[in-house]
């Protein structure tokens, strides 16, 4: 359990610096330039992932269950996993309605996945993972709607209706992907056999 929380707290934290250290952020860029701070970013996050993942795999195997989700949830967490690809695929393309609407897709796209996770598993480790993405989610977008008042944060800018149905599409396929058979290979779970 000690490998999962250092590596949320890695990958979350880097992810929070902005919000909490804007300050010495900058201060980071100003010394390193930007693409060195970029690839040092990077660099951590991929280092922290690893760790969430690693950790979360060998705190499965000995954390117990804090609660059992009734069936009818994990049918409900399915189905919220639908619009969480869509953002997803919407926040790594151009801006059309759906970016626009939603402001920030891919933090939206976190905190459906990490609710809806939330609502399916009631494992010790699950809950502190999907917990801790779902709190962070919510700062983040916090932050954003401040940054946005402060005139510091640019907004998604409209630029053309397909990249909605771009978005649909390519989240449509992920969806069907990661239930189908990603899930079960990548987590070794398959969403639709847990019923």
């Amino acid at each position: 359990m000690g490998l999962l929380v250092f590596g949320v707290v890695v990958l979350l934290g880097v992810h929070l610096l902005r919000v909490v250290a804007p300050a010495f952020r900058t201060a980071l860029i100003t010394r390193l330039g930007k693409p060195t701070f970029m690839v040092l970013y990077g660099l951590v996050s991929l280092v922290g992932l690893c760790l969430v993942v690693v950790g979360f795999g060998q705190a499965r195997a000995v954390t117990g269950l804090l609660y059992a989700p009734p069936v009818f949830l994990k049918h409900i967490a399915l189905l919220l996993m639908l619009p969480a690809f869509i953002c997803l695929a919407a926040g790594c393309l151009p801006a059309g309605r759906i970016a626009v609407k939603t402001r920030a897709p891919l933090v939206l796209a976190i905190k459906i996945w990490a609710l809806a996770h939330l609502l399916a598993n009631g494992e010790t480790a699950s809950v502190l993972l999907f917990g801790t993405f779902l709190a962070w989610g919510v700062i983040v977008r916090i932050s954003l709607k401040r940054r946005e008042r402060a005139g510091e944060e640019v907004l998604p800018v409209f630029r053309s209706p397909r990249f909605d149905v771009m978005a649909i599409a390519l989240g449509l396929l992920a969806y069907a992907l990661f239930v189908l058979k990603l899930h079960e290979l990548l987590i070794g779970v398959s969403p639709i056999a847990m019923s």
